[in-house]
């Protein structure tokens, strides 16, 4: 590539945000993660991505996500690197642009885990590869594109569908609602006032796909999906007493999901504490499909993965 061309990323898709994709994007990925996920069951090899490399940078500790990402590409044939800031020239003050541009330069894909979204974005704005969102204080679309996938094992469709989340405003949060304006189904939104919805966040004409509760139980009637998250995230640890009593009264409960429609999942992205933000009845009970919302991590990522590098696949 000559030197003369500063607009590295513009011909390459990466995937900051949700709705970096569009709905027939996620129509693709949500049959191609069936397709790779009865690959993966009944032992057959497929590597799309020989000797294809991932480069995964973690500002933020991680156990689903480096798992999933590094048993994903692995089993696509490639290789994973594990980069730990505090362990690279990151830590100690390199320019993201600069990390950007070398990093990129050796490596076919990267994964970032980070803190606040615009260090994800100016990387991306100077790889030369595509770049995956595996979390920032913002946004963490691939958590909820498993969540999504989950749903989508069951019934089909998420489309017209309602989901309450219970909890803090936080990355999860405001990525199903940029889930929901896309793929047109409805967040219903419950938390302290302190913790409301920060509105630049949200996605433009919201509209009706969001609708705000101060009642938790309230947002949970006649909703076909309970999802949650711990209180206090990552980087916030310091408001963790100030946060268990503003979230008093907001654990998702039998209670609530007895509101909800007949067919009502729970949802939660791990880790989880029990007695906090869910009961041990909630997320140990016959409507909880946390444990298959995990291991969808590692089956959607790698249909993530294989489209940003080869396309649509037809088999």
């Amino acid at each position: 590539m000559p030197l003369a061309d500063k607009n590295i990323s513009s011909k390459i898709k990466h995937y900051l945000r949700f709705d970096d994709l569009t709905a027939d994007e996620y129509a693709y990925i949500f049959k191609r993660s069936v397709q790779l996920k009865n690959k993966f069951k009944a032992y057959q090899t497929w590597h799309p991505l020989h000797d294809r490399t991932l480069a995964m940078i973690f500002e933020k500790n991680s156990t689903r996500t480096r798992l999933s990402f590094e048993a994903g590409i692995h089993q696509l044939g490639g290789h994973g690197v594990y980069l730990n800031t505090q362990d690279t020239q990151l830590g100690r003050g390199e320019p993201v642009e600069d990390a950007a541009q070398v990093i990129s330069r050796m490596v076919d894909i990267i994964m970032i885990r980070t803190f606040g979204q615009d260090i994800i974005e100016r990387f991306a704005r100077n790889s030369r590869v595509p770049v995956i969102n595996g979390l920032t204080n913002e946004f963490h679309p691939c958590q909820v594109l498993a969540d999504i996938f989950t749903y989508y094992e069951t019934f089909r469709s998420i489309k017209g569908k309602a989901v309450a989340w219970i909890g803090d405003a936080n990355n999860m949060a405001y990525t199903w609602i940029q889930a929901a304006k896309l793929l047109n189904f409805k967040i219903n939104f419950s938390s302290p006032p302190q913790y409301k919805l920060d509105e630049e966040l949200l996605p433009d004409n919201v509209g009706d796909h969001l609708e705000i509760f101060s009642n938790p139980l309230e947002a949970c009637k006649d909703v076909d999906i309970i999802t949650t998250d711990v209180w206090t995230s990552m980087g916030f640890e310091s408001e963790n007493h100030e946060r268990q009593k503003a979230f008093s009264g907001f654990m998702v409960s039998d209670e609530m999901l007895n509101v909800a429609n007949k067919d009502v999942i729970f949802m939660h992205c791990l880790p989880a504490h029990r007695g906090e933000e869910v009961a041990a009845s909630v997320i140990d009970g016959d409507r909880s499909i946390v444990w298959e919302e995990a291991e969808n991590r590692l089956h959607v990522q790698k249909a993530l993965m294989e489209y940003l590098l080869c396309g649509e696949i037809e088999e």
